[in-house]
């Protein structure tokens, strides 16, 4: 019986979204002008998401004094409050967190910001890192940043694996002390899942919700300051000296600290007493329409913070403009905090000194590092209520979409700058949750929303934060139906976005499903050989491949070619890359001869056009070395894999990710030449450079040791084979889960290791349940599953059970 029967042995996996026919193309970027997959080799490297359960790497003591985070600077004329102190004592006591609970307005942040700005003050200080929870995203965003800066955060960019990576980091890091907080947290129950349980870094939450005091000791700051507080604040602050008029004003505002900071601010510009204050403040009306509040600030605070508003934007005639315009726009993005360059690029010389007016007036703060400007919930609430009073925020709405949209950078960079596109989401998100309830916004309004909306789904898509991206697309498509129409072109495209969440998320179902219907409506109102319909081809053809419905992805590259080629002509980036596409498919469906053709003349071209150093170039030599290799002629897939090895040497460097996958596609071509000494000497070193750049569990790492396995096996080191295959099965099982393709990969690569081995029972025992597995996964005729049922065969009859055998190698023979 024949042992190297092709389906035996999965060592070099190829993964759809790195193979050109596993690319999925945006509507809205309908001509590329390149191949989405050609910086990175299609050939053998494997990638997917880490598992909830992981361990991320140990980090170093580099981390110290790291503060990450817009940590608020103290209020002008802040008051040093009992609950500092009784913070500090609580984490002296407490491991785990300390909630400070309290109203909005209370000052709670302002507590926990005096707490994180006393560790950042001692020279000894690890980490302080201040996340903004107050909804889901921001806090997965916050967290993953954290992570980042840590060096711990997902490799793929899920930012719910990256908090959690940080957690376990938390928990481990030896010599680690600081503190995280959460600010304005909602939800106990998700916040909980992130906080560590062990370590030196203290957690601090703040929040309205008292249902958090059950997470840890409870520093009480409902109440806002008591009255000996709130006098001395106002005598510092105004430098009055009428005891009775500060008494009587700190009842109206109810002791509340961002009430007397709006009273503050108003009493000072103006030069008032308090008589005088009070008088203006009796006279301020409120908004015609308020919303429901889950918590009575009583009417004086919204008529204080009101009165503060008008008096920070009137006053310098030259500047009262840009000051409405920055106090608009802060109203509606994102209240834990705006980066000041993102205002300070609009084109109008007055922003800056319409920030210093804002700040002076307390209608917003700095944080620490001066970066990032906050304006507190309350005050954008009240702007905006006054802003629907006076049918002006619809003009509020159109500037913030015209502040955000210069900072949309190309989805080509969105994996790279996947921290700076989380914060630009937050802020879009905050945007369309004002737009979508019952405001008086325009149509074009809506649809300039709607439009940044759907650069923020692509950007979390193509920056793998998954987690986020589909809730956010799924809303999307449904606001799109809401505002605009189900036909309506915008519609069309964040229909196709969610097709390609659900797609690279690997519910290929949903996206077929949704993709065929969407191809038809496409074909329906634009006809066959408008771009976009072409497109909707390319994914639908795609999303079928990535289906194993290969020939259905074949017939439609094809016929997609054929309309490429006679509308753009064969030479056009489009065409050339559709021809990638449906050779990937040739060779995965088995017609590497055809494919073997297509490539060399792809390649010709491509030096033609582009040029020898061109990444489409060194690509396309890249596929043509797998196909030569797939055909057999492995000798000429390794001169083209050396040749390719030195050019990216030379022009990307040796720890670029291509030239990484080259080394790992060369040592596979070594191990299929019978040149297994020289593959396992690459790669034992690609095991090093991998786990030195990437950390162990990241899935190149994963593949590598697969692979290394592989050769240690071939070489007849059977033992380090079984060794390293244990503990890869061990670690995909943790990282995965026990139906991912890349589990049972490693279950039949250790199966066949021992089969070896002259363990043939337990060969028996794990083929027999990976046939069970792959009927009930994939269906009786997929090829994992023939090559399993053809394996099992195998070990009984080197079991001596040949009855079973033959029947096995009879059913396999028919098939």
């Amino acid at each position: 019986m024949n042992h190297r029967l092709t389906g035996r042995w999965w060592p070099w996996r190829r993964n759809a979204d790195r193979a050109g026919a596993g690319t999925f193309l945006d509507l809205e970027q309908v001509s590329v002008g390149r191949d989405f997959h050609t910086h990175v080799d299609n050939s053998h490297t494997v990638h997917h998401h880490w598992n909830d359960t992981e361990s991320p790497p140990s980090a170093s003591a580099e981390t110290t004094g790291l503060v990450i985070g817009p940590v608020p600077r103290p209020a002008r004329h802040f008051v040093p409050r009992a609950q500092v102190g009784q913070l500090r004592e609580a984490l002296a006591r407490e491991q785990v967190a300390v909630v400070v609970c309290g109203m909005r307005g209370a000052g709670k942040t302002q507590v926990a910001a005096a707490y994180a700005r006393e560790i950042m003050s001692d020279e000894s200080a690890g980490l302080v890192g201040w996340v903004g929870a107050e909804t889901r995203d921001s806090t997965l965003a916050g967290l993953a940043e954290i992570a980042t800066q840590l060096k711990v955060a997902d490799p793929d960019g899920d930012s719910l694996i990256s908090a959690r990576r940080l957690r376990d980091h938390l928990n481990s890091a030896r010599g680690l002390e600081g503190v995280l907080v959460f600010d304005n947290a909602t939800g106990p129950d998700f916040l909980s899942e992130f906080l560590p349980t062990g370590g030196g870094v203290r957690v601090v939450i703040t929040s309205t919700d008292r249902a958090f005091a059950g997470l840890g000791e409870l520093v009480d700051a409902a109440t806002g300051f008591d009255r000996t507080e709130s006098l001395g604040y106002l005598h510092a602050a105004t430098g009055l000296d009428d005891p009775t008029g500060s008494d009587i004003l700190a009842t109206e505002m109810g002791d509340l600290p961002l009430a007397l900071a709006a009273a503050v601010a108003t009493i000072t510009a103006q030069r008032l007493d308090y008589d005088s204050y009070q008088e203006l403040l009796a006279a301020q009306p409120l908004p015609a329409a308020l919303p429901h509040q889950p918590v009575s600030y009583g009417r004086a605070v919204d008529q204080a913070l009101g009165l503060a508003i008008d008096t920070v934007i009137t006053g310098d005639t030259a500047l009262d403009g840009r000051v409405r315009w920055l106090v608009g726009v802060m109203a509606m993005l994102s209240a834990d905090g705006v980066e000041a360059a993102l205002l300070e690029k609009a084109p109008d010389p007055l922003t800056g000194a319409a920030i210093t007016r804002c700040v002076e007036g307390s209608l917003v703060s700095w944080s620490t590092g001066r970066r990032v400007l906050v304006m507190h919930r309350l005050t954008a609430r009240v702007v905006r209520e006054r802003a629907f009073a006076a049918g002006t925020l619809d003009t509020i709405a159109a500037d913030t979409v015209a502040v955000l949209a210069p900072h949309l950078f190309d989805l080509i960079e969105a994996f790279q700058r996947r921290s700076e596109g989380a914060r630009l989401v937050d802020h879009i998100d905050t945007l369309a949750a004002v737009a979508t309830g019952p405001t008086a916004l325009s149509v074009d309004t809506h649809a300039a929303i709607l439009t940044v909306r759907r650069w923020a789904t692509n950007q979390l898509v193509y920056a793998a934060d998954l987690q986020r991206a589909i809730p956010h697309a799924e809303h999307t498509v449904t606001d799109h139906q809401h505002r605009l129409a189900p036909d309506h072109p915008a519609t069309l495209i964040a229909r196709g976005h969610l097709a390609g969440a659900y797609q690279r998320a690997g519910r290929v179902s949903e996206a077929i499903e949704l993709l065929e219907q969407l191809l038809t409506d496409l074909q329906r109102l634009i006809g066959d050989d408008h771009p976009n319909t072409l497109t909707a081809r390319h994914n639908l053809a795609s999303a079928y491949q990535r289906a194993g419905r290969v020939s259905e992805a074949i017939d439609l590259f094809e016929q997609l070619l054929t309309d490429r080629e006679r509308l753009l002509g064969e030479n056009h980036p489009d065409t050339l890359s559709t021809r990638s596409y449906l050779t990937s498919t040739y060779q995965e469906a088995g017609r590497v001869t055809e494919a073997i053709e297509l490539f060399e003349q792809l390649l010709t071209d491509r030096e033609r056009l582009l040029g020898e150093n061109h990444p489409d170039t060194l690509s396309t030599r890249s596929y043509l070395a797998s196909a030569y290799q797939h055909a057999g002629r492995v000798t000429e897939a390794i001169e083209l894999l050396e040749q390719l090895l030195t050019d990216r040497e030379r022009l990307i460097g040796d720890d670029h990710p291509d030239t990484l996958s080259t080394r790992h596609n060369l040592a596979s071509a070594y191990q299929h030449a019978g040149r297994v000494t020289e593959a396992i000497e690459l790669l034992e070193q690609l095991l090093t450079d991998n786990q030195r750049l990437i950390g162990d569990d990241h899935p190149d790492t994963l593949s590598t040791r697969n692979n290394l396995a592989s050769a240690y096996q071939r070489a007849g080191r059977v033992s380090e084979a079984i060794e390293l295959f244990e503990q890869l099965l061990t670690d995909r099982e943790r990282l995965l889960d026990e139906n991912h393709p890349d589990t049972l990969a490693a279950r039949n690569n250790l199966a066949y290791t021992y089969q070896r081995a002259g363990r043939v029972s337990e060969a028996i025992e794990l083929f027999e349940q990976l046939l069970t597995d792959h009927q009930r996964l994939l269906d009786d005729d997929h090829p994992h599953t023939l090559a399993t049922r053809n394996n099992l065969a195998s070990a009984y009859q080197d079991a001596g059970r040949v009855d079973e055998a033959i029947r096995l190698q009879s059913r396999k023979l028919a098939d």
